[in-house]
């Protein structure tokens, strides 16, 4: 249990490293705030037509009795709001870091210099990194749509449809939403998305213990915005003790240790 802690704690270094360095704040919230405007468009727009998009996909429910048929249609409305909210937080993560790769790798990149060690590059054109990101954040938006769906359909389940699976809901954003972050730091150190998986699955309670709050957090109106720039930041500390999580302290922080992590591969566009 002291891994949820810890992945909390990267959290929070994550917002202290970015107070302390106020234009690099500034410097990543930019594509935050780009991306919220459209973000809050869609979602006032499903406000709107979720209700007619229930009625459309209910029309079995057309001649329900009252208070039947307001049951129903209200209750699926508001799951479809709730699923399309659960995908936005997850989506809003993907769309932020592929509209900006170039200020949050500059980010990450200065968060590694000062701590000290090697600072690693892909050495790829952006043009690659931005289709590496896009592919690797299509693959990822697959697997939360699995979950997605699933738990969608779990939540008729009375009592664990309300209580368990929420729970369950947020562990699964949270978990997606630490491999989004911590990718851009991995990714210039050569790892390729299943490698990642696999790392981060070594350390499910700690990448829980990241996840999980920002998630929760997000959920607020205008969090996600200002939180992004600390988050980037906190994963690239979190990815440095993942890859490396006992440096050699003679060489100095940010040494690669072999480790249990996986090696880098190379990359394939």
């Amino acid at each position: 249990m002291s891994d949820l802690g810890a992945g909390f704690g990267y959290l929070m270094k994550g917002q202290r490293w970015v107070a302390r360095h106020g234009r690099w704040f500034g410097f990543g919230l930019l594509p935050g705030l780009v991306t919220l405007v459209v973000y809050a468009g869609a979602l006032i727009g499903l406000g709107y037509g979720a209700d007619d998009l229930v009625g459309w996909a209910t029309p079995f429910a057309d001649d329900w009795s009252s208070p039947w048929q307001g049951l129903l249609r209200t209750g699926l409305t508001a799951l479809v709001f709730v699923f399309g909210l659960f995908l936005a937080v997850i989506t809003f993560t993907a769309v932020t870091l592929l509209v900006g790769q170039p200020f949050y790798e500059s980010l990450s990149e200065e968060v590694d210099r000062s701590e000290g060690g090697e600072v690693p590059e892909s050495g790829l054109p952006l043009w690659q990194e931005l289709w590496i990101s896009a592919r690797d954040s299509v693959r990822i938006l697959l697997r939360v749509a699995l979950y997605g769906i699933i738990l969608f359909a779990c939540g008729f389940i009375p009592v664990v449809g309300q209580t368990v699976v929420p729970a369950i809901g947020f562990c699964v954003s949270g978990y997606f939403l630490a491999e989004e972050l911590t990718a851009v730091a991995l990714q210039r150190r050569g790892m390729v998305l299943k490698d990642r998986l696999v790392l981060l699955r070594g350390r499910r309670l700690l990448v829980l213990g990241f996840g999980v709050p920002l998630v929760l957090s997000f959920l607020i109106p205008f969090v996600a915005v200002f939180l992004m720039p600390g988050a980037v930041a906190g994963a690239t500390l979190l990815a440095r003790d993942l890859v490396d999580p006992d440096p050699d302290p003679d060489n100095g922080p940010g040494t690669a240790d072999s480790g249990d992590a996986p090696a880098p591969r190379a990359w394939s566009a």
